[in-house]
C-alpha cells in the first residue's frame, strides 16, 4: 500500500449507471434491463488503492470496465483527473488509454497463445507506436526484470509458464506504457494461495516504486485487507458502505458488510467471529426489490425498508453507509 500523501482524486465516478438491455422474449414484450451498475459515486486518490468488494454479480467488474471505456455507461460521469471521459471522442480517448490499464482475472485466457512472452509485453508499445525496435526490446527487458521474470523466458509461449508467471506477464504488459491507473480485476483469484501472496506483494511493491493508483476488484476480503487503503462494498449494483480499511474492518456498519466480514474476521482473543449467514441468493438485477435492495436478505428489515431506498450517507467522518437504521 502506498504512503503517498497526495489526496487529489485521480479517478472519480459520479452517479455512474451501466444498464444492459436483453433480447426480447417475444414480439409483444418490452426488452428486459439488467441494472449492473446502478448509480455509484466513488473517488480514487492518486497513489492509493480502492478495493471494490462484493458477491459475484454485484457489478464490481462492470464498474471497473466502464472506467476504461470497455463497456458503455448509460448515465453519470467518469472523471480521469479533470477530464470527463463519457463525453470525449474516441480520438481524444486514445492517448488517455496509455495511462489506464487492466489486469484480468484469468491470466491464461488474457494472453495470446500464439505469441511469445516478449511479443505479448511489447504489444502495447507497438500499438501506440512508441520507440524503435531496439528501445522496445530494452523496455521489455526492463519489464521482465521488474516483475521477476528472466530475460531468456521472452521466447517462451504462455502455456510454458505457470499460473503465477502468466499473471506476472499480464502485469508486465499492463506496465509497458507507464500507466497512472490500473484496474486489477480479481488478479489472484485463479491462483494458488501461496502464489497469491507473491503476486499481491509484487503489486504493492510496484505501486510504491511507480506511484500507481489501483482499483482492486475482489470477492476475497482477506485479499482486500492486504492491499487496499479504502474499501467500497457493492450489493446488487450499488455501494452500500465505504470507508478506509481500518475503519471498515474494525467497525462495519451495514448488515451486508458485517455478514461478509464475519466469514473472515477473528476476535482480539484469536477466536473466530460468529458467522452471520445470509439467506437466499442475490435478487435478480433485472427486477431488484423495492426500497432497500438488501432487505430480502436482511435480518433487520422493517416496513420502511420496502418503501424507501436508503441513500449512501456519511454517518461518521469518512464512513459512508446506505441503511435506514443503526444495526
Amino acid at each position: 500500500m502506498s504512503n503517498n500523501l497526495d489526496i487529489k482524486p485521480l479517478v472519480k465516478l459520479d452517479n455512474l449507471k451501466v444498464h444492459f438491455k436483453l433480447k426480447r422474449t417475444s414480439w409483444f414484450s418490452d426488452p428486459q434491463v439488467v441494472h449492473a451498475v446502478d448509480g455509484i459515486s466513488l473517488q480514487i486518490n492518486r497513489g492509493k488503492t480502492l478495493g471494490l468488494v462484493g458477491e459475484s454479480g454485484c457489478g464490481k467488474t462492470t464498474a471497473g470496465r466502464a472506467i476504461l471505456g470497455l463497456v458503455k455507461s448509460n448515465s453519470g460521469e467518469i472523471y480521469f483527473e479533470d477530464k470527463a471521459l463519457t463525453s470525449i471522442s474516441s480520438e481524444a480517448m486514445f492517448p488517455l488509454r496509455k495511462r489506464m490499464q487492466i489486469i484480468f482475472q484469468d491470466p491464461y485466457s488474457a494472453l495470446n497463445p500464439r505469441q511469445t512472452a516478449g511479443d505479448i509485453v511489447a504489444d502495447p508499445l507497438v500499438v501506440h507506436n512508441i520507440g524503435s525496435q531496439k528501445e522496445r526490446q530494452e523496455r521489455v527487458d526492463e519489464l521482465f526484470s521488474m516483475v521477476g521474470l528472466q530475460k531468456n523466458q521472452q521466447v517462451l509461449y504462455p502455456h510454458q509458464f505457470s499460473g503465477g508467471q502468466r499473471q506476472r506477464l499480464c502485469i508486465a504488459r499492463a506496465l509497458a506504457l507507464n500507466p497512472d491507473f490500473i484496474v486489477c480485476d480479481e488478479p489472484v483469484s485463479a491462483l494458488d494461495v501461496a502464489i497469491q501472496a507473491q503476486i499481491l506483494n509484487l503489486l504493492c511493491k510496484l505501486q510504491d516504486d511507480l506511484n500507481l493508483t489501483f482499483l482492486f476488484i475482489s470477492h476475497d476480503l482477506a485479499v482486500i485487507q492486504h492491499v487496499c487503503d479504502e474499501i467500497a462494498v457493492m450489493y446488487l449494483g450499488a455501494v452500500v458502505e465505504k470507508a478506509d480499511r481500518e475503519t471498515l474492518f474494525n467497525n462495519p456498519r451495514h448488515p451486508y458488510t458485517k455478514a461478509l466480514l464475519s466469514a473472515v474476521l477473528t476476535s482480539s482473543s484469536g477466536e473466530k467471529a460468529k458467522r452471520i449467514r445470509l439467506e437466499g441468493d442475490i435478487p435478480n438485477p433485472i427486477n431488484k426489490p423495492s426500497g432497500c435492495r438488501f432487505r430480502t436478505r436482511c435480518a433487520h428489515a422493517k416496513e420502511l425498508c420496502s418503501q424507501k431506498e436508503p441513500i449512501l450517507q456519511e454517518k461518521s467522518p469518512g464512513h459512508w453507509e446506505a441503511c435506514h437504521f443503526q444495526t
